[in-house]
Formats: structure tokens, sequence, C-alpha cells
């Protein structure tokens, strides 16, 4: 295979010319048909062509990856590691380590295939689709996915415990791809729990969600990467009528990350909530991306987004609301709020929105600020330390969109997160 060929005549970075060195050592290796093969191919082709996206691609424009990607750590076949403790005490649990789906639950009307599987018999060409130019992130995985787990829940069913998917990648590379299906008059929630160790990691992981009419799905992702690690992923979802999706982000972990969400509003009488909490420190860079097309009359949408930011840490929130010329009475609503702990932090926020509609209510807003100096001293003078005080104010500044969520077991997992990330860094 030729050398990575960049169209812009630069040269190829280290990390570039390795992600094409590991395709042609391990291309072998990667289950899929001749379909398979070919899109794997064209993901590669496509990669060569443009190289990693820089600062000058608009959507990346605050994630420079083919600066921020230095390197790509070689594959590792001793990089697995056992199913961790589930987050909820009796969630169901199905587990992938360092690439490869290991077990999942036996659930009534649930089916659970590993996508390997799909990808020998070539029935998983459907999900290999690269979204557009920009999609980095699909061209990636799609060249590289080994497994993960296709989810098909069947309708009407209401699962009474959580389904918690784990990934962990402790160093080394993985690839997985996680399409769920929920079935009409679902009620499910599913934490997709993206972990890792302190060696060099680079992993990407995308996951395509239906859901299908009068469908409610809480789905919580929720990253607790390694110091070293480097996670690229994507999550997909088409929104059926009267159905509802409410997606919480919790990035509490990585050295580089880049979440992208993409959602399309499709049914009428349809919800999509998005919540999302950036804890971030060290000099750590982390991008929470969105796009959302409200497509017909009748949608809601409302996103919410608080960062906390401290030593040299950079983090990204781009949000983009589309509503179409026949979505009529849509209600679709954003803020992102940003607590600057330090003077050397960044917080980068866009908010978008394009109105094709002209009857509709729409909004979107930012804010940056620090923790109030009178708020700080009414707790010390009371006796609280200035620490404590401080780790006080921002639990609350956070813990008010945790607290959204009915699951009183997973509100108390995730200000464990928050408790445990607040006494590391503050």
């Amino acid at each position: 295979m030729d050398v990575m060929n960049v169209h812009t005549g630069r040269q190829p970075t280290a990390a570039e010319s390795a992600l094409v060195d590991a395709f042609v050592d391990r291309m072998g290796e990667l289950p899929g048909d001749a379909e398979v093969v070919s899109a794997r191919d064209n993901a590669i082709e496509a990669l060569k062509t443009q190289g990693l996206p820089s600062r000058r691609v608009e959507a990346w424009h605050y994630t420079d990856l083919r600066t921020l990607l230095r390197g790509i750590p070689d594959y590792d076949s001793s990089a697995g590691s056992a199913a961790l403790p589930s987050v909820i005490a009796g969630s169901l649990v199905a587990t992938v380590s360092n690439g490869t789906a290991l077990n999942a639950p036996k659930i009534d009307s649930v089916t659970f295939t590993k996508f390997s599987e799909l990808l020998a018999n070539g029935s998983a060409i459907r999900h290999l689709a690269i979204r557009d130019g920009d999609d980095a992130i699909g061209q990636i995985n799609a060249a590289y996915v080994t497994d993960g787990w296709n989810i098909i829940v069947d309708d009407g069913v209401e699962l009474e415990a959580p389904l918690e998917i784990q990934n962990a990648q402790l160093r080394g590379q993985g690839h997985v791809r996680f399409p769920v299906q929920f079935g009409k008059g679902v009620k499910a929630t599913v934490i997709e729990r993206q972990t890792g160790g302190d060696g060099e990691g680079f992993s990407t992981s995308v996951s395509n969600l239906t859901v299908a009419d009068d469908a409610e799905v809480n789905w919580i992702i929720l990253r607790e990467q390694g110091a070293n690690a480097t996670q690229l992923a994507q999550l997909t979802a088409t929104l059926g009528s009267n159905s509802k999706l409410t997606l919480y982000v919790v990035n509490a972990g990585g050295k580089l990350v880049r979440q992208e969400v993409h959602v399309l509003v499709k049914g009428e009488g349809s919800d999509f909530q998005l919540r999302g909490v950036n804890l971030l420190a060290g000099d750590t860079h982390t991008d929470v991306t969105m796009t959302l097309g409200h497509l017909v009359e009748n949608t809601t949408s409302v996103q919410v987004v608080r960062n906390v930011v401290t030593d040299r840490a950079r983090g990204v929130f781009q949000g983009q609301i589309k509503v179409n010329r026949i979505a009529q009475k849509t209600d679709a609503r954003m803020a992102c709020n940003t607590l600057l702990l330090s003077d050397d932090g960044e917080f980068d926020a866009k908010p978008e929105l394009e109105i094709f509609a002209d009857d509709v209510a729409c909004g979107h807003g930012a804010t940056v600020t620090e923790i109030d100096g009178n708020h700080l001293f009414y707790l010390k003078a009371r006796g609280i330390p200035e620490n404590e005080a401080r780790g006080l104010l921002i639990k609350a500044f956070v813990a008010e969109i945790i607290e959204e969520l009915e699951s009183e077991a997973l509100v108390e997992a995730l200000e464990a997160i928050l408790d445990k990330w607040l006494s590391a860094h503050i």
C-alpha cells in the first residue's frame, strides 16, 4: 500500500502514518466478508486522501486532531481486563475488553449478537457508512472495528434493571461498535461505560441508536479513561413518533477525548434531552460536538451542558440545531455553562441555530464564570475549610442536572464519580 498522500500536499504526520501502517499490518486479521473488506479499504483510502482533520475543517476547528494526535500505540493483545463491578448493583452487564466482545446477559425479548459475527457474514455493512467527508471518527472506526454488540430490544419490553455496556481498553488500540434497536413502546436505561488504564491508549467507539415510536430511553455515556488515553467516540440516534431519548454524557477522564452526538428527530411528538458534564483537569482536551435535526412538526429538545475546568485543561462544546422548513411548532433550547477555576484553563463554546420554519420557539446561550467570592466567604465564615467549600460549590453547580434523573441509584452513582474527581483535583 502506498504511503499516505494527503490531498493538501502536506507530509503525513506520525499519527497518520501509524494509522495506515497499522491497517496494513492487521488487515488480514480484521473480520469481514468481501463487501466489508471493500468498505474498510474505502475508509482507509479516505483517511489517506484527507488526512486527519485540522482546525481548517470547521467541525474540528477547536480540536485540531492533526496536531493533537501525536502518535498511535501498537495493538496489545494482553491489554484486556475482566468485567468491572457494575456502576449500579443489579445491572445487566455486557462486556467488551480490548476490542473483543466477551459476554452478554440473557434477557427475555432482547437479542445480543457479537458485532464480529455481523462483520464476518457481511450484515454489518449498513453500519459502516461514513457520515460525510469530515467524519474522521467514522472513517477510523470503519477501517479498524473488530467487535462490539448488536442489540435488539423487542417491542413493548420494559427493562427492570439498567443495561450496562462496558468497554474497557487498558492500553494499546481498540475499535468497537454498538448498534442498538429499541422497539415500539420500549422503556430502558442503558449505561455506556468507557473505561481505561494508565497506559497509552487509542480507541474509537461508535453507537448507533434507533428509538421506535412511543419508546422511552435513558442512555448514559460514562467516561473514566486513563490519563494517557485518547478516545474518539460517536453516538447517532433517530427518534420515532412520541418517543423520548434522554442522553447523559459524563466525561471524567482521558487525555484527548472527542464525543460526537448526532440526532435526527424524525417522529412527530418526539423529545430529545441532552445533559452533559465535563470535568476537566491537568492538560487534558475534551470536545463534545452535537448536531440535532428537527425534521417534522411538534417536536422538542433541551440541551444543558455544565463544565468544570481547572489547571491547563481545555474543553469544547459545539452544538448545532437545525429546524427543517416543515418542522413547525418546534421547541428547541440549548445552554452551555462553564465554571473556570484556573487562569490557564480554557473552554470554547459554539452554539448554533439554523431555523427554516417560522412558527418555533428556539434559543441558545453560553456563560463562563468563576466561583463566587461571596459564596465562598459565606461557607468559610461558618468554619468550612476553603477546599471543602470550593468542592461544595462545584458539586452544587454540576449536581443540579445530575439530580434530574429519576433513578436515585443512578444519581448516587454519578455523584460518587463527581466526588472522586473533586477529591483528586480540587
